[in-house]
């Protein structure tokens, strides 16, 4: 007999969203290190339907099996971070997408079930790389190579949405639907072609299956609306974006709170911040006005008192100048 549709929806969970009873998880823990790791390992995939498969890394591991593991490892590690900050201090690169893929590569040396068998995995022909794994791994349902990916995209104003062309990264030059080309049509295939034979063969690996892993939020414009792009997990992570010229009528309508920018590398978990490093509405406006007009796309928190002392993330937007998406270059 084949599957019912609550077995097709049951398999669909264990695969993408092993962890969504643990989704507020991040936001319980202190240390930012390992709050973006939990946010990392408990978020849901940015697309339900992409052209390419994709699996959440953990699917078949034993904290699938019990997400409760999973949730006692991390508050553990809240504890004493010590093992995830050392771990870290080997990245030599601030870039996001480096800081997010060695959080997983942490996750996976660790998790029951799984066996790490390498991570950025060069694949040369002639002395030339003709690309890296991401991730390889084994599980009880077979090997895995897995390209792993952070994202945040801002969607048009207007009904166009649901084109992934019209999904710009924050610099512009990043798009939704030139990201998931790159993954169809070389990242994800270059495991299976001749070339990568003789570097699995180093492993024990005969055969392997390839397999995307998209995180991150999609920011939706204001004033205006638009679709999510064809194929969005309908849980995705969401905020807005404006452009400079919008910000006094968006800031007298919304919630109360303290505004502040993110730095690039606490993009990931939702901001937690020390009473003493919350802005005041002084800094705020004078950090605002000294913003050049074509400066960068910042990415901003409104910050709520929490009940022990801290001020925690209530929603972000980035901040957008006039003139984008069309900056000078």
């Amino acid at each position: 007999m084949g599957e019912t549709t609550r077995q097709r929806q049951t398999g669909y969970a264990r695969r993408m969203t092993p962890f969504a009873d643990l989704h507020a998880l991040p936001r319980q823990l202190r240390q930012p290190a390992v709050r973006d790791l939990a946010w990392a390992l408990v978020s849901p995939p940015l697309l339900r339907a992409p052209p390419c498969r994709q699996r959440h890394p953990l699917a078949a591991s034993a904290w699938a099996d019990d997400p409760q593991r999973l949730r006692q490892w991390l508050l553990a590690l809240d504890a004493d971070d010590q093992p995830l900050r050392s771990w870290l201090a080997r990245l030599t690169s601030r870039r996001l997408g480096l800081y997010y893929e060695s959080l997983w590569q942490f996750a996976l040396g660790q998790a029951p079930g799984i066996e790490l068998l390498a991570a950025n995995l060069a694949i040369r022909e002639g002395g030339h790389t003709l690309g890296e794994l991401d991730i390889l791994l084994r599980d009880r349902e077979g090997v895995h190579h897995l390209e792993l990916a952070i994202k945040l995209y801002l969607g048009p104003v207007g009904d166009a949405g649901h084109d992934p062309v019209h999904w710009l990264g924050p610099g512009c030059h990043d798009r939704l639907d030139l990201k998931l080309s790159h993954l169809t049509g070389h990242q994800l295939p270059i495991s299976g072609r001749p070339q990568s034979r003789q570097a699995l063969a180093r492993l024990g690996v005969d055969e392997v299956q390839a397999h995307l892993w998209l995180g991150g939020y999609l920011f939706y414009p204001w004033p205006g609306q638009a679709e999510a792009p064809t194929g969005a997990e309908p849980r995705h992570l969401r905020g807005r974006w404006l452009h400079r010229r919008d910000w006094p009528a968006y800031a007298a309508g919304c919630a109360p709170g303290r505004w502040q920018a993110l730095p690039r590398h606490a993009w990931l978990a939702p901001a937690r911040v020390q009473a003493q490093d919350c802005w005041l509405p002084e800094r705020f406006e004078a950090w605002l006005g000294g913003l050049d007009d074509v400066a960068p796309a910042q990415l901003l928190a409104r910050l709520q008192a929490a009940e022990d002392g801290v001020w925690e993330e209530a929603e972000r937007l980035f901040l957008v100048a006039d003139r984008w998406p069309h900056l000078p270059g």
